[in-house]
């Protein structure tokens, strides 16, 4: 592969990751004062603090992928497919939680999205080890996010269906 090639390779999944955070953005415009309206637990962080941590999450996910894509592994392509979908679902909890304020649902959508990215860790694993190492930050944090989604929707039951 062209050193060029490899360069656009970077820039295109940097910005699949950025694209992906951006339509999570659209439905989350207002989130801040949304989520200081709901009851929240004690150790749930600041709204000011999701933006950054998402920020370097989504550009650790780009760099991945593209590790896997460089990859000459007959896996690469199953991986990267694992990785477009759990960015999918990634998008949908914006909306379900934010928009159509669906705490059910965004539960849901979070589960499944705790089991596609544990996938896609062991897909990126098989293929390239520093790819999955670098999924690892964002699987604790989407766990974090589990038990926080639960318990705010539990929390918030006239505010979140």
């Amino acid at each position: 592969m062209s050193r060029a090639r490899s360069w656009l390779g970077l820039l295109g999944w940097l910005a699949l990751s950025y694209a992906a955070a951006a339509l999570g953005a659209l439905a989350s415009a207002q989130a801040g004062a949304f989520y200081l309206q709901l009851a929240r637990p004690a150790w749930a962080p600041p709204p000011g603090v999701f933006g950054p941590v998402w920020t370097v999450l989504y550009g650790l996910m780009g760099v991945a992928a593209w590790w896997v894509w460089r990859s000459e592994s007959r896996l690469r392509l199953s991986a990267l497919a694992l990785f477009v979908a759990q960015l999918a679902v990634n998008i949908l909890w914006s909306w379900l939680f934010f928009q159509w304020r669906l705490g059910g649902g965004a539960f849901a959508d979070i589960l499944l999205l705790d089991l596609l990215v544990t996938a896609t860790l062991v897909a990126f694993w098989r293929v390239h080890r520093a790819a999955a190492l670098l999924l690892v930050p964002y699987l604790a944090w989407i766990g974090f996010a589990t038990a926080l989604t639960w318990a705010v929707w539990q929390a918030n039951p006239g505010l979140l269906r």
